[in-house]
């Protein structure tokens, strides 16, 4: 049977990969109708915009193409708008206006001003919109809504509002877009009164309330617009559960998520990320395991981010293993962010020779890296002590895969060195650093030299952070942490004294543990309620038994010098973890892991707790700390004390 060039133009509307576009233009080069602009800018629309893996071959079809049309121009700018590469966007747009083929139209200047949009440039936005101006075409409803939401984009709510005022009948479009661009130039009031204002609500206007309210953090607004609407589709629910997740709200996230299965709803790709986000910062492991169970019995775990997710709850609720298993089963591994979150996984429990074996593994598979994954291999060097690994990957970076070094992976290496105890080292690196240095590299080093207690550094590095940024109580922490080991009360008063007349106030530790898929919060110091008051009872329980039978001496180094000895242990041992060890131990069942997160770094006294309380009691623990994970099990930890 012979395929006519109509034939292929009806295949390609099923076509969902490049292979079979390009079998189709094949087809078509058979034929002889390659030539012909209609076969020809079909074939180009569907390579740039509907196939994701297709522009470059839309482009090199473009530039094979001897006299493009204004079609074919628009729909270039169109596809390369919409990409990794808006500028290209604007420099085709150039090209067709420099061939004066025909005069742009609202196409033209709409694709155009969205490639300005995504490269958040205001003057391309502004150049664009003059010429829209003088071709008439200005308040075309099309280009009017886009140039609104350039405006938004680029945080120039004053223009874009400008723009809607202009339009003789703005229809609810606009109206959104306004709406839209007011919640992107933080002007949550004006948000408001346009929404009241708007004589036709539809249901894409309640959800661009709820994104604009939960995206600013104003999620009591947003849950009273969730309350009023009388229609809400899956793209409501996932707002209102990526909101909770994104402001720290997990119970809530997870409630909505309930809800939403409660009513039957299907969730989507965007509710079920927006979950398993709560579950991996809340360390909610037994929760996320129930989605994971949800996610294979209802078919989602073809999605790759779904699976990305996943990865990143593994890991971060400390089983490293489950994590990989999720990994080794996904069908698609052409995604870097797949790879790099593998990668952190391993990281963050310190094994760093299995991360760099599977970052091989990643380039042999033929995914380049790029500079995030490299902050997850560096990361991982750092985590293990692995120094000469990690100098040799960061000069790969630039020699090898031509990545310039952010900020970020220089901090990397100045944890590195700072971890392995190589302070003067690290000290050197940021020195000798091309980029500016910012207070976080400093704080890195600080943090480094209160662990090995070098006070002599800790001061010059503290006299640095002091210029760029004075006003930070956890630096004033830190040198007093380095003055307090080394037994230096008086410099600790001093410093405390300091943060006193500032007004400075230290960042309370907080710590999770999940029982019976619901998460608790402990503070120190918090006022006692029923459940503090049982984690208590069970601290007391636990301290003296691991006295007597494990010989455990409280280190009060980092208390306070002018208060008794007891009073110093008693401070140390009711710090936020040991409070979520004793609720957990309390609750769970003996053979259950007890999974905590902390949001600071995890002292030295409570990290000999749980080695001694995992080898006393018998039972596995798990705490996720600022840094990194630690295991303890039969009186050892997974970091081997070196965190």
């Amino acid at each position: 049977m012979t395929v006519t060039p109509h034939h292929c133009i009806s295949i390609l509307s099923k076509c969902k990969n490049l292979r079979t576009l390009t079998q189709i233009h094949a087809s078509l080069i058979k034929s002889g109708a390659d030539t012909d602009p209609f076969f020809a800018g079909k074939l180009l629309l569907h390579g740039a915009v509907a196939i994701s893996d297709g522009l470059r071959y839309a482009h090199r079809l473009f530039l094979s193409f001897p006299d493009p049309d204004v079609f074919m121009f628009n729909t270039l700018v169109r596809g390369f708008s919409e990409s990794d590469s808006p500028r290209n966007s604007i420099l085709t747009y150039i090209e067709m206006r420099k061939r004066a083929l025909a005069p742009p139209d609202s196409f033209s200047f709409a694709f155009v001003i969205k490639a300005a949009a995504n490269l958040r440039c205001l003057k391309i936005g502004f150049q664009t919109h003059c010429q829209a101006l003088t071709h008439g075409l200005d308040t075309h409803l099309f280009v009017a809504v886009t140039l609104i939401s350039m405006y938004g984009e680029c945080g120039s709510v004053e223009f874009a509002r400008k723009v809607f005022g202009e339009l003789p009948q703005p229809n609810v479009v606009a109206w959104n877009a306004v709406v839209t661009a007011c919640f992107r130039g933080v002007d949550v009031v004006g948000a408001r009164r346009i929404f009241e204002a708007m004589p036709v609500k539809n249901l894409t206007s309640w959800n661009v309330m709820l994104a604009g309210y939960t995206k600013a953090g104003e999620l009591e607004s947003a849950k009273r617009v969730f309350r009023e609407m009388l229609v809400k589709d899956d793209v409501s629910w996932s707002t209102m559960i990526v909101g909770f997740a994104h402001n720290g709200r997990f119970d809530e996230a997870f409630m909505c998520f309930r809800e939403l299965q409660r009513l039957e709803m299907k969730p989507n790709e965007v509710s079920l990320t927006g979950v398993l986000s709560a579950c991996s910062q809340a360390g909610a492991f037994a929760f996320g395991k129930a989605i994971h169970g949800f996610i294979v019995k209802s078919g989602f775990s073809w999605i790759v981010s779904v699976n990305n997710a996943l990865i990143d709850v593994y890991s971060k609720c400390g089983n490293v293993a489950m994590a990989r298993l999720v990994f080794d089963s996904m069908r698609e591994k052409t995604s870097i962010v797949s790879w790099a979150s593998m990668i952190a996984g391993l990281a963050m429990y310190g094994h760093g020779k299995e991360a760099i074996e599977l970052f091989d593994d990643m380039i042999e598979f033929g995914v380049r890296p790029d500079g995030i994954s490299f902050i997850s291999l560096l990361y991982a060097c750092s985590h293990a002590g692995l120094i000469e690994e990690g100098e040799e990957w960061f000069r790969k970076m630039t020699t090898v895969y031509d990545i310039e070094p952010a900020i970020e992976h220089y901090g990397c290496m100045v944890d590195l060195y700072g971890r392995a105890g190589k302070l003067q080292k690290a000290y050197d690196f940021i020195c000798r650093m091309p980029t500016p240095q910012n207070a976080i590299i400093w704080r890195t080093l600080l943090g480094a030299c209160s662990i090995h207690g070098n006070i002599e550094l800790a001061e010059k590095v503290k006299q640095r952070l002091s210029e760029l940024d004075p006003n930070n109580s956890g630096d004033h922490v830190l040198l007093s942490n380095v003055y307090a080991v080394a037994g230096k009360w008086k410099d600790v008063a001093a410093i405390r004294r300091s943060m006193a007349e500032q007004k400075m106030k230290k960042s309370p530790g907080w710590s999770l543990v999940e029982v019976d898929k619901t998460m608790y919060s402990f503070v120190a110091g918090e006022k006692r309620n029923e459940i503090r008051v049982e984690a208590y009872e069970k601290l007391n329980e636990i301290i003296p038994r691991l006295r007597i039978e494990a010989g455990y001496v409280p280190e009060g180094a980092n208390a306070l010098h002018d208060i008794q000895e007891e009073e110093k242990e008693d401070q140390v041992t009711k710090h936020s973890e040991k409070l979520a060890l004793a609720f957990g131990m309390a609750r769970l069942p003996k053979e259950t892991t007890i999974r905590i997160v902390k949001n600071l770094r995890i002292c030295r006294d409570c990290h000999t707790v749980m080695k001694l309380t995992s080898k006393v009691y018998g039972v596995e623990i798990v705490v996720r700390d600022r840094s990194r994970f630690h295991s303890f099990k039969n009186g050892s930890c997974t970091c081997r004390d070196y965190w």
